[in-house]
């Protein structure tokens, strides 16, 4: 009986965690395979180096929080609103998984700060969300500054809100969490 292969998404997923813990450079073989339980041989079975690893997490990132999440929202059908609404389940379905939570992302965008090649790619991924909120709040609006302000305020809550840590007045933060995401659709 042969031996099981750890498969590919585990060592990006692993990356990813190593990402957010510590930024690009905690991304070490060595230490993935620590992390995993498994020989670093079987590392190069998939990436021929590190640099390959830190490409398919950009890769795997950039598409699980632009076309996946695009493609699950649509899937549901609905109107704009509805659409809207499940947008915002998934965003905060998230959590801080690998891939699509918080920490990736904000690791991607410090990452971005020292590396122009991953500030493109996070502009790319930007833009990709943006348009699409554009999209779903010009569907309920028509005056283009408030479809631009909407968004920028959708957007800036998913990566924002997890730097906040004023009280609010008496309310918890998912009172005002559901006032806002309210707001944001009347």
């Amino acid at each position: 009986m042969g031996v099981t292969r750890t498969p590919r998404g585990k060592w990006i997923d692993e990356g990813l965690r190593a990402l957010a813990a510590g930024g690009p450079e905690a991304v070490r073989v060595e230490v993935l395979a620590q992390a995993l339980g498994v020989s670093k041989g079987g590392f190069y079975g998939y990436f021929a180096n590190r640099d390959a690893l830190l490409t398919e997490m950009l890769d795997t990132w950039e598409r699980a929080v632009t076309e996946a999440v695009i493609e699950r929202v649509e899937s549901g059908g609905g109107d704009p609103r509805e659409r809207l609404e499940r947008l915002f389940l998934i965003v905060a379905a998230a959590g801080d998984g690998p891939t699509t939570g918080v920490g990736p992302d904000l690791a991607i965008r410090d990452w971005a700060r020292r590396d122009e090649a991953v500030a493109e790619r996070l502009r790319r991924a930007d833009n990709r969300r943006m348009d699409y909120l554009r999209s779903l709040f010009r569907s309920i609006c028509s005056d283009e500054d408030e479809v631009e302000v909407r968004s920028l305020i959708a957007f800036s809550l998913r990566i924002g809100y997890h730097f906040i840590a004023a009280d609010h007045g008496g309310r918890s933060r998912a009172e005002v969490m559901e006032l806002t995401r309210k707001w944001l659709l009347r």
